[in-house]
């Protein structure tokens, strides 16, 4: 027993030594690997948001972060992380990604709009069903009987799980990142989004 616990106690110094802050200051999480909290290649700055399309507070972060993502013109890393006991963002999560994969991200990111806003409307499977039957024929969009005949979506899903959970073992939604490929630091308040970003960008040389 004291072995893991030793273990784990390494990993986590190793995770946090190269970063780092947030936003607001002295509240970063207790993050164990942090090996993924990297921007794209070819990005100084971007953002990493794990989100649960059932939770209200993404709901409520979802326009921020995707005005902050337009406005400084940087990526937006998203993984899906589903909160246990959600009884339908599990599903919600694969049809996004269907569209995202087979349609457009544009229309992927207009779905998750969507269904955020409509989440009161929805309690279980059956209510998703039928708001996705009804966003694909506004969209002139036809849902495919089998909609992940490979499991790749499935597995696309699921990353966002494994790296939530290999980053927080205590995981939580929204969780928002902006890093740097030196550094990374954590919103805890998506209303400081723009300052993280603005901090983040000073860092490495970005013109404001």
């Amino acid at each position: 027993m004291s072995q893991v616990f030793v273990a784990g106690s390494m990993m986590l110094l190793v995770g946090t030594a190269a970063a780092q802050t947030s936003v607001p200051p002295s509240q970063v999480s207790a993050f164990a690997d942090t090996s993924m909290l990297k921007p794209p290649a070819g990005a100084k700055v971007a953002i990493i948001e794990w989100e649960d399309l059932e939770c209200p507070y993404c709901a409520h972060a979802f326009p921020f972060v995707h005005a902050a993502s337009n406005h400084y013109k940087i990526p937006l890393v998203r993984y899906d992380f589903h909160i246990p006991g959600h009884a339908w963002s599990h599903e919600g999560a694969l049809y996004a990604r269907y569209l995202e994969d087979k349609v457009s991200p544009e229309l992927a990111t207009q779905y998750r709009r969507e269904l955020f806003a409509s989440q009161f409307k929805i309690a279980n499977k059956d209510d998703l069903d039928r708001f996705t039957k009804a966003f694909f024929a506004a969209h002139g969009k036809e849902l495919p009987f089998v909609l992940d005949p490979t499991g790749q979506l499935e597995r696309e899903v699921n990353e966002g799980d494994v790296l939530g959970h290999r980053l927080n073992s205590r995981m939580y939604t929204p969780t928002i990142i902006v890093v740097t490929p030196k550094e990374w630091i954590e919103v805890k308040d998506v209303s400081d989004l723009y300052e993280a970003i603005d901090k983040a960008e000073a860092t490495v040389g970005v013109r404001q």
